[in-house]
């Protein structure tokens, strides 16, 4: 099997147990720091830390071996853990859309048994989440970074019934009544 540059720069994804917490290396990047003596090499790694259970962080850290670097990203990544609303605890609630920098994406709900369809970053986030079934696109750049960030903003605007009803001092049967009722009025108007 031949692989591209691109390919070789973010191997695939890591992953390890601890505890409850699984940890995915999305991307390792040698960098190079010019002195008077020569050049000094590090490393650079981001890591998607989440339990499978609707909690996810990510993290970055550099060091001047790539385990140290992996560490310090892990550690990073653990202090950012976000909870995000579920759906069945397999999918979302609703499409949405998040953009970080040039990066874009669009996320979508999709029925059981469609799979995560997504590409290299996107797709450590949400397994490491525990999201079994959703279609996601990427726009615009494809630096790791950015897609992840742009992930996690799109994760971060997810609204669940739950939380609508409450904003709305009404009843959750009350929100998906409304959604299932706007449905029939469509399909009667069809």
């Amino acid at each position: 099997m031949a692989r591209n540059n691109k390919e070789n720069k973010k191997p695939e994804g890591e992953q390890q147990e601890r505890g409850e917490l699984v940890d995915k290396l999305v991307a390792i990047n040698r960098v190079t720091k010019v002195v008077k003596g020569g050049r000094r090499f590090g490393f650079a790694a981001l890591v998607i830390v989440g339990d499978g259970k609707g909690r996810v962080g990510y993290g970055s850290g550099k060091a001047k071996e790539v385990m140290e670097s992996k560490q310090k990203a892990t550690q990073d990544a653990k202090k950012s853990l976000v909870r995000i609303p579920l759906r069945e605890g397999r999918t979302l609630h609703h499409d949405v859309k998040g953009r970080f920098g040039s990066g874009r994406v669009i996320l979508r709900a999709a029925p059981p048994g469609t799979g995560i369809i997504a590409g290299g970053p996107m797709r450590a986030v949400f397994e490491t989440l525990g999201i079994q079934d959703i279609v996601a696109k990427s726009v615009g750049s494809s630096n790791p970074y950015n897609m992840v960030r742009a992930t996690f903003d799109a994760l971060e605007k997810l609204q669940s019934p739950k939380d609508t009803a409450a904003r709305r001092g009404k009843k959750i049967g009350e929100i998906i009544g409304n959604r299932e009722s706007g449905r029939k009025s469509k399909e009667q108007a069809a």
